[in-house]
Protein backbone atom coordinates (compact mmCIF):
# COMPACT_ATOMS: atom_id res chain seq x y z
CA UNK A 1 0.00 0.00 0.00
CA UNK A 2 2.66 2.15 0.57
CA UNK A 3 4.25 1.76 -2.52
CA UNK A 4 0.99 2.68 -4.52
CA UNK A 5 0.36 6.66 -2.47
CA UNK A 6 4.16 6.88 -3.18
CA UNK A 7 3.75 6.16 -6.88
CA UNK A 8 0.86 8.55 -7.13
CA UNK A 9 2.79 11.65 -5.11
CA UNK A 10 5.15 10.92 -7.52
CA UNK A 11 2.91 11.26 -10.41
CA UNK A 12 1.33 14.38 -9.39
CA UNK A 13 4.17 16.05 -9.04
CA UNK A 14 5.78 15.31 -12.12
CA UNK A 15 5.30 18.82 -13.81
CA UNK A 16 7.19 21.73 -14.66
CA UNK A 17 7.26 25.50 -13.70
CA UNK A 18 7.69 27.78 -16.32
CA UNK A 19 9.00 30.71 -15.78
CA UNK A 20 8.95 33.66 -18.17
CA UNK A 21 11.35 37.40 -18.59
CA UNK A 22 9.26 39.62 -20.70
CA UNK A 23 10.95 42.23 -23.01
CA UNK A 24 9.88 44.52 -25.51
CA UNK A 25 11.76 42.53 -28.09
CA UNK A 26 12.44 39.57 -26.94
CA UNK A 27 11.59 37.02 -23.71
CA UNK A 28 13.33 34.73 -21.96
CA UNK A 29 11.68 31.23 -20.83
CA UNK A 30 13.28 29.24 -18.71
CA UNK A 31 11.62 25.87 -17.34
CA UNK A 32 12.19 22.85 -13.98
CA UNK A 33 12.63 19.21 -14.27
CA UNK A 34 9.70 17.57 -13.22
CA UNK A 35 10.59 17.04 -10.15
CA UNK A 36 11.07 21.02 -9.83
CA UNK A 37 14.04 20.75 -8.25
CA UNK A 38 16.74 22.30 -11.38
CA UNK A 39 15.54 25.65 -13.06
CA UNK A 40 17.24 25.73 -16.62
CA UNK A 41 16.95 28.15 -19.46
CA UNK A 42 15.20 26.99 -21.76
CA UNK A 43 14.93 29.44 -25.19
CA UNK A 44 14.72 33.15 -25.80
CA UNK A 45 11.95 33.71 -28.07
CA UNK A 46 10.90 36.81 -29.95
CA UNK A 47 8.03 38.49 -27.95
CA UNK A 48 5.90 38.41 -30.93
CA UNK A 49 5.98 34.59 -30.99
CA UNK A 50 6.11 34.21 -27.22
CA UNK A 51 2.25 33.61 -26.87
CA UNK A 52 2.21 30.55 -29.79
CA UNK A 53 5.53 29.13 -28.12
CA UNK A 54 4.26 28.37 -24.63
CA UNK A 55 0.99 27.31 -26.07
CA UNK A 56 3.02 24.45 -27.93
CA UNK A 57 5.23 23.92 -25.31
CA UNK A 58 2.24 23.12 -22.82
CA UNK A 59 0.71 20.66 -25.37
CA UNK A 60 3.92 18.59 -25.13
CA UNK A 61 4.65 19.19 -21.41
CA UNK A 62 2.51 19.28 -18.22
CA UNK A 63 3.05 22.53 -16.75
CA UNK A 64 1.93 23.38 -13.44
CA UNK A 65 2.25 26.94 -12.90
CA UNK A 66 3.63 30.31 -14.57
CA UNK A 67 5.67 32.12 -13.14
CA UNK A 68 6.16 35.89 -15.06
CA UNK A 69 9.10 38.04 -13.94
CA UNK A 70 7.30 41.53 -11.99
CA UNK A 71 9.13 44.98 -13.00
CA UNK A 72 9.56 46.37 -10.17
CA UNK A 73 12.06 50.25 -9.85
CA UNK A 74 13.76 50.71 -6.84
CA UNK A 75 11.14 52.81 -5.21
CA UNK A 76 8.86 49.69 -5.77
CA UNK A 77 6.89 51.18 -7.99
CA UNK A 78 6.18 49.14 -11.61
CA UNK A 79 8.14 49.93 -14.54
CA UNK A 80 6.36 50.95 -17.93
CA UNK A 81 7.03 47.12 -19.28
CA UNK A 82 4.40 46.24 -17.14
CA UNK A 83 1.85 48.02 -19.88
CA UNK A 84 3.16 45.44 -21.85
CA UNK A 85 3.31 42.82 -20.06
CA UNK A 86 -0.16 42.82 -18.24
CA UNK A 87 -2.33 42.33 -21.68
CA UNK A 88 -0.10 39.24 -22.70
CA UNK A 89 -0.63 37.93 -19.01
CA UNK A 90 -4.38 38.21 -19.83
CA UNK A 91 -3.91 36.68 -23.44
CA UNK A 92 -2.36 33.46 -21.25
CA UNK A 93 -5.21 33.36 -18.90
CA UNK A 94 -7.67 33.00 -21.71
CA UNK A 95 -5.77 30.36 -23.69
CA UNK A 96 -4.82 28.36 -20.21
CA UNK A 97 -7.47 28.72 -17.84
CA UNK A 98 -6.21 25.81 -16.12
CA UNK A 99 -2.95 27.14 -15.65
CA UNK A 100 -2.29 29.53 -12.37
CA UNK A 101 -0.29 32.46 -13.19
CA UNK A 102 1.45 34.39 -10.93
CA UNK A 103 3.89 37.29 -10.73
CA UNK A 104 7.89 37.53 -9.15
CA UNK A 105 9.63 40.52 -8.49
CA UNK A 106 12.35 40.58 -11.06
CA UNK A 107 15.02 43.72 -10.10
CA UNK A 108 18.14 42.65 -10.38
CA UNK A 109 17.76 39.59 -12.63
CA UNK A 110 19.51 41.17 -15.40
CA UNK A 111 22.45 41.99 -13.34
CA UNK A 112 22.77 39.20 -11.65
CA UNK A 113 22.63 37.08 -15.16
CA UNK A 114 25.57 39.19 -16.49
CA UNK A 115 27.59 38.40 -12.89
CA UNK A 116 26.49 34.71 -13.76
CA UNK A 117 28.11 34.72 -17.37
CA UNK A 118 30.96 36.59 -15.81
CA UNK A 119 31.43 34.17 -12.93
CA UNK A 120 31.58 31.29 -15.77
CA UNK A 121 33.73 32.56 -17.58
CA UNK A 122 32.15 33.63 -20.92
CA UNK A 123 34.50 35.83 -23.06
CA UNK A 124 33.08 39.66 -23.88
CA UNK A 125 31.42 38.15 -26.86
CA UNK A 126 29.16 36.06 -25.52
CA UNK A 127 27.78 38.54 -22.58
CA UNK A 128 26.85 40.78 -24.74
CA UNK A 129 24.34 38.25 -26.21
CA UNK A 130 21.22 39.76 -24.87
CA UNK A 131 19.42 37.12 -25.88
CA UNK A 132 21.41 34.97 -23.83
CA UNK A 133 21.02 37.51 -20.60
CA UNK A 134 17.51 37.34 -21.21
CA UNK A 135 17.26 33.32 -21.01
CA UNK A 136 19.43 33.51 -18.21
CA UNK A 137 17.19 36.41 -15.89
CA UNK A 138 14.04 33.71 -16.69
CA UNK A 139 15.92 31.31 -15.21
CA UNK A 140 17.41 33.41 -11.69
CA UNK A 141 13.47 34.38 -11.57
CA UNK A 142 12.93 30.62 -12.13
CA UNK A 143 15.54 29.58 -9.22
CA UNK A 144 14.17 32.57 -6.62
CA UNK A 145 10.88 31.49 -6.67
CA UNK A 146 11.99 27.42 -5.97
CA UNK A 147 14.01 28.66 -3.49
CA UNK A 148 11.52 30.82 -1.63
CA UNK A 149 9.49 28.17 -1.97
CA UNK A 150 11.29 26.05 -0.27
CA UNK A 151 12.34 28.28 2.42
CA UNK A 152 8.47 28.64 2.99
CA UNK A 153 7.93 24.69 3.38
CA UNK A 154 10.84 24.34 5.90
Amino acid sequence: MQYRINLYFCILVMSRILAIDYGKKRTGVAVTDVLQIIANGLATVPTHELLDFILRYVEKEPVERILVGHPKQMNNEESENMRRIVPFVNQLKKKLPHIPIEFVDERFTSVLAHRAMLDGGLKKKDRQNKALVDEISATIILQSYLESRSILNK
